[in-house]
């Protein structure tokens, strides 16, 4: 982990759960319409198994997006994303009230955005963190910033950082060799 500061190394080591934003972070960030007016969206498949690196090493992986869209629901279902909160109006007060249900601090949560909707969250958890391509407020006010644009294996990026903070990287990606 190169080039990784020692407070996000220490941040990481905590972190029991990870949410994520959806457009800019699981996605590009570009919005696709079909001429039906379905919304489609293009993940990464890196990123899908990153989560799942994080989920067989009991971190937990959520969703916290503004958006609605049933794609979102289905790849949600493949990863066995939970929860999965969309349409949240505020993503602060969304992730407060989880968190308050399951007991669990603001310490152990790390959460990847992108924008301006993510800048509260990512202020407040143990682990904030931005896509490369996040606006200059963003990049200030996070923890880390992933190499990686939205959609290109930020996430993986990330569930990696965590996973070797946390000296279970190793262990994890043994069954692959």
């Amino acid at each position: 982990m190169k080039l990784v500061p020692d407070s996000v190394v220490n941040a990481a080591k905590k972190i029991k759960y990870l949410f994520l934003d959806v457009d800019g972070v699981l996605t590009d960030g570009k919005l696709y319409f079909s001429d039906r007016g379905e919304e489609l969206k293009a993940f990464n498949i890196k990123d899908g198994l990153g989560i799942k690196l994080l989920k067989i090493n009991n971190i937990g992986a959520g969703i916290i997006t503004a958006r609605q869209a049933e794609s979102v629901n289905h790849r949600a279902r493949e990863l066995k994303l939970d929860p999965v909160f969309q349409g949240s109006g505020d993503k602060a007060e969304t992730l407060k009230k989880f968190l308050k249900a399951k007991s669990i601090s603001l310490s152990e949560v790390a959460y990847l955005g992108d924008d301006l909707p993510d800048l509260h969250v990512i202020k407040m958890v143990g682990l904030g963190v931005c896509v490369a391509n996040s606006p200059s407020i963003l990049i200030e006010s996070a923890d880390w910033q992933v190499k990686s644009n939205g959609g290109e294996g930020a996430v993986r990026e990330l569930a990696e950082l965590i996973l070797q903070s946390q000296n279970k990287l190793n262990s994890s990606i043994e069954k692959y060799l």
